[in-house]
């Protein structure tokens, strides 16, 4: 349980770290965007091919011509600043580099997330080390068994706490490399 809590924080931080903006194009950006399509709502990822052929720009390219104009839509409602080019088949997303004052904001958003993320990681370990504790009080473990499996939650939580650093500095420095 410890682990695939420690694993859905990480997935969370990954996917919230994707969708910063770092003066590179991006289809994290955009591979989720919900867009009306036949009767409900879709992931853009699953009605067109996605792809970067240059770093600020992004091309959508829609399996059905049909639904071009709802994609425009869900664009221009979910990206702020981006102005989608429709080109017959096709939708253009140019980005442009950011300012240095927009590249250390983003570099907070980043680190807020990091710090997010680990207060989450301190709350997973709080809430093991409460459940081993009513196990050995229950009787369900032996005190050399909790004060093993508590170290074995520090390690894992050390661990994941490294991963989280590493990904935040590597989103630190993407954004502010241009």
């Amino acid at each position: 349980m410890l682990k695939n809590d420690l694993e859905k924080s990480i997935a969370y931080l990954r996917g919230e770290l994707a969708k910063i903006r770092a003066g590179r194009a991006s289809i994290d950006l955009v591979e989720n965007i919900a867009v009306d399509a036949y009767n409900s709502k879709m992931p853009l990822k699953e009605l067109a091919t996605l792809s970067t052929p240059e770093p600020r720009l992004i091309v959508i390219k829609p399996w059905d011509k049909s639904i071009i104009k709802n994609i425009e839509s869900a664009l221009r409602a979910t990206l702020a600043g981006i102005n989608p080019v429709v080109d017959s088949e096709i939708i253009r997303l140019s980005f442009s580099a950011p300012t240095e004052e927009n590249r250390r904001d983003l570099v907070r958003k980043a680190k807020k997330l990091v710090e997010e993320t680990k207060i989450q990681i301190r709350q997973i370990r709080e809430s093991t080390l409460q459940e081993l504790k009513q196990w050995e009080e229950n009787k369900e473990i032996s005190e050399d068994e909790l004060f093993r499996k508590k170290e074995e939650t520090q390690k894992a939580v050390d661990d994941y706490n490294k991963i989280i650093d590493d990904m935040g500095g590597k989103k630190e420095s993407e954004i502010m490399t241009m």
